[in-house]
Formats: structure tokens, C-alpha cells, sequence
């Protein structure tokens, strides 16, 4: 499968069709108005021309046309000099033609409306005197019809007159060169500036890339790099996935170094069962609940989700009902009254599962110890979430040792902090803080404060 474009020759080939885009219609554009203005130039100069001629037209007596032997413009005297005049005498069914005429047939206009003007091209062979072949030209023409009026003498006149169209089509051809040049000329260089634009506008994207191959081969930590607003938020996510992937890995590791030192103890009390064959049985069985719990619980530190940028809001006080629901009935027999404080609105960015387990783990172990109360809160406080859980019974006796790694499960009063473990190592994922202290009911007051993800 052919790899698809990467992002740079896309901007690139991007703009250079826009850039080629914009050019061919604006260069269009400016040679449609250059050619409309140079025609328009064009034809004044003829209608001038015939302005001209009206002003040197006589009639004789007979009606008859009387042209003066030179005229001001001094093209109309020069024969083939590209400019050619031509009057109608429609009554008399004469004409007069200027010297610029000889030896050349040019297509006049010889019949036309009273007052009308008519300006247009004229492609239409010429033939010359004497020769039987004939070339095709274009002209530009102007022509006016008047009924000519000299003492009381009224004849219908037909002023034509006629340019060669090469020079127009030099000039146009001229200016073509000239304007796609420039076009041409700045279209080079304004793709080369934006290929160099984009090309420092990318970089960033570049060094990225390259901090990301580093990470891979082990050569740095996370992303070190200084980025751009817009990138800026990019590289901190990328930094949260590895430390998250790096913290997952440590639990992981952890979990199985203190699954192996766990299961120490009960192996090495089945072992010793089997110097006792009467007790066997009853042993085996203790120690292999005792392992199956130390197993479950393992395997819960490890599974621990961490913090969870890109997990959805999670309503909080659902769960927090439903783990109050259920340990009510484990615990029915110590008949405990739950408290339990949480604003139905309130959410938060966390795994459901970490969730569970967070608030689980505290208030199981509450209960566990509790006289007659547990109580639970759950708040907002500066864009933090905190959580406090509080019961009536004894309390730690040494908090700070039941926030320490390492403390075994063989190595405490049964239940007593199995899970503030598991607790700790996820509030730690969330860069949160855990506390333990005494709580005004007398027993044991833990409290978690998460910062915003």
C-alpha cells in the first residue's frame, strides 16, 4: 500500500495549486482588462479618425463628395501605412478612399443606419491591383452613417475607417510577455518562500519526531523540548501517557516482586503441614483462602488504572451509594450507620474502575473496624477533589507505617490496611496526596486530595 503524503509535501502541493489557481485568474483577469482598454484606446483613435474626415467632407454643387488634397493625420496619406479611410456617397454611388488605400482593397463599411456607430473587427480578405491573389486580414473598424446637409443639399454619408490589427496584436502580445513573466517570475518566488515557511512552521513537528525516536531508544526520559502553543499541550499529554506507561510498568513489576514475597509464608506453611497428615487437610485450606486472597489483591494493586487524562467525567456519588449499598450488607451484623456525603452533580475525570477501587478499599476498611459509624465525604475544593472517610474504632496505631511500601499481609492484624496499599499506589498514579489521622469520632480519618488531570 503506497504510504500517503506527509504533511509538509501536502501544504506544499496545496499551495502551489492555490498559488497557480490564483495567478492564471488574476493574470487573466488583468490581460482581459488590458485588452479591453487597449481596444477602447483603439477605437476613440478611430472614432477621431472619422471626426476628422466629417470635418474635412464637402459637397459640391452637384452634390458631389469634395475631399481636401491632405488631411491632418498624415497615415491616411502614406500608402499601406496600416490606417485606411473611406467615404460613401450613398446617392451618388461614389466613394473617396485615402492614399493609404493604393493598390489594397480593405473591407469598408458601406452600408449603415443614419446617426448609428458601429466598432468591431474585421477579418476579410485584401486583394492588391494587379495581383489575382488575396491575403487575409484583420482590422479593427469604425464606421458612422449621417445624412450630410450643405445648402439645402442633403446626402447620406458613410464614414469608414479601417487599422491594420497587428500592430493591436503586438502590443497584446508584448504586455502577455511582460505581465506572465512578472507572474511567473513571483509565482517561483512566492512558492519558494512558503515552501521555506512551511518548512520552519513544521520544524517543530520535526523535532518532535525526533524526541519520540529518542524515547523509544532509551536515549531520554520524556519530551524535553521548548514547543509552540499549539504543541505545547500535545508534548505534556505525550509526557503524562509515558510517566502514566512507566508508573503501570513499576506496578506491575511491584505487584509480582510482592506477590512472590507473600506467597512466601503460606508455601512455607504447607510445607510444614506435611510433617502433620492429621492436620493437612484443615491447613491446606487455610492457606490456600490466604493465598487466593493474597492473589486477588495483587492483582488488584497492578491493575491499578492511574490517572486518566482522557477518561470521561464520572458522576462520583453513584458510586459511592452503590459501595455503601453492598457493605451494608456484608457488614449487617455490626448494624452500621453509614453517612454518606456527596453532591449528586459533582464529577470527575477518573477510570470507573479506579473509582471503585479507591473509594471500595477506604470504605471496606472502615467498616471493618468501625464500632457503630462510618462516615464518607466526597468535595471540590479549589479545583481538587477531596475525599475523607472516618469511623469510630481504634484507629492506627502507627499511620506512618501503614503508609510505608512493604508492609506484608502476614506481617498485620488480619484486614487491618490490606487495602491502603492498593490506595496509596493509586493516588500516587493520580499525583494525589493521602493522609491518615484521627478522626473526631475517635477512629481512624483518611484523606485523599486529587489535583485536576
Amino acid at each position: 500500500m503506497k504510504a500517503p503524503l506527509s504533511i509538509r509535501a501536502r501544504l506544499v502541493w496545496g499551495a502551489a495549486l492555490v498559488l497557480l489557481a490564483f495567478l492564471a485568474g488574476a493574470g487573466w483577469a488583468v490581460q482581459q482588462a488590458y485588452t479591453d482598454a487597449v481596444r477602447a484606446e483603439r477605437f476613440a483613435r478611430l472614432q477621431s479618425t472619422v471626426y476628422l474626415l466629417m470635418a474635412g467632407a464637402e459637397l459640391n454643387a452637384k452634390g458631389s463628395l469634395v475631399m481636401p488634397a491632405a488631411l491632418a493625420e498624415p497615415r491616411l496619406s502614406l500608402p499601406a501605412s496600416g490606417l485606411y479611410a473611406n467615404i460613401a456617397n450613398l446617392d451618388k454611388s461614389e466613394e473617396w478612399q485615402s492614399a493609404s488605400t493604393l493598390g489594397l482593397n480593405p473591407p469598408f463599411q458601406r452600408r449603415l443606419a443614419p446617426g448609428q456607430w458601429q466598432f468591431g473587427s474585421v477579418n476579410a480578405p485584401v486583394a492588391r491591383s494587379g495581383d489575382p491573389s488575396q491575403e487575409s486580414r484583420a482590422f479593427l473598424a469604425a464606421s458612422y452613417a449621417v445624412k450630410w446637409s450643405v445648402n439645402d443639399r442633403v446626402a447620406p454619408l458613410v464614414f469608414s475607417v479601417l487599422e491594420d490589427q497587428a500592430g493591436f496584436d503586438r502590443e497584446l502580445r508584448a504586455f502577455e510577455r511582460t505581465l506572465w513573466t512578472w507572474l511567473g517570475g513571483t509565482g517561483l518566488l512566492l512558492l519558494l518562500t512558503q515552501t521555506l515557511l512551511l518548512r520552519w512552521g513544521l520544524a517543530p513537528l520535526g523535532r518532535m519526531a525526533r524526541e519520540v525516536r529518542r524515547i523509544e531508544a532509551g536515549e531520554q526520559a520524556k519530551m524535553e523540548g521548548r514547543y509552540p502553543r499549539e504543541l505545547a499541550g500535545l508534548t505534556h499529554n505525550l509526557n503524562v501517557l509515558i510517566e502514566q506507561e512507566r508508573a503501570r510498568q513499576t506496578r506491575y513489576k511491584d505487584a509480582l516482586d510482592d506477590l512472590a514475597h507473600s506467597l512466601k509464608t503460606p508455601l512455607a506453611a504447607l510445607r510444614a503441614s506435611l510433617q502433620e497428615p492429621d492436620q493437612l487437610p484443615t491447613l491446606v485450606a487455610q492457606q490456600v483462602t490466604r493465598m487466593d486472597d493474597i492473589v486477588g489483591h495483587q492483582l488488584g494493586r497492578a491493575g491499578a488504572g492511574g490517572a486518566a487524562r482522557f477518561a470521561p467525567q464520572l458522576a462520583l456519588a453513584p458510586i459511592l451509594n452503590r459501595i455503601g449499598d453492598t457493605l451494608a450488607k456484608v457488614y449487617v451484623e455490626k448494624n452500621l450507620e453509614f453517612t454518606l456525603d456527596c453532591a449528586p452533580e459533582l464529577s470527575w475525570r477518573i477510570d470507573q474502575g479506579d473509582a471503585f477501587e479507591m473509594l471500595g478499599n477506604l470504605l471496606d476498611n472502615a467498616a471493618k473496624w468501625a464500632q457503630h459509624k462510618v462516615s464518607a465525604q466526597i468535595w471540590l475544593d479549589n479545583k481538587r477533589l477531596c475525599i475523607r472517610v472516618t469511623d469510630d474504632g481504634p484507629g492506627f496505631v502507627d499511620p506512618q507505617a501503614m503508609l510505608q511500601r512493604r508492609v506484608r499481609l502476614d506481617e498485620q492484624v488480619p484486614g487491618h490496611g490490606i487495602g491502603l496499599a492498593v490506595v496509596k499506589d493509586l493516588v500516587a498514579s493520580h499525583q494525589g496526596e493521602l493522609t491518615i489521622s484521627r478522626a473526631a469520632l475517635g477512629g481512624a480519618q483518611l484523606d485523599i486530595v486529587l489535583p485536576a488531570a
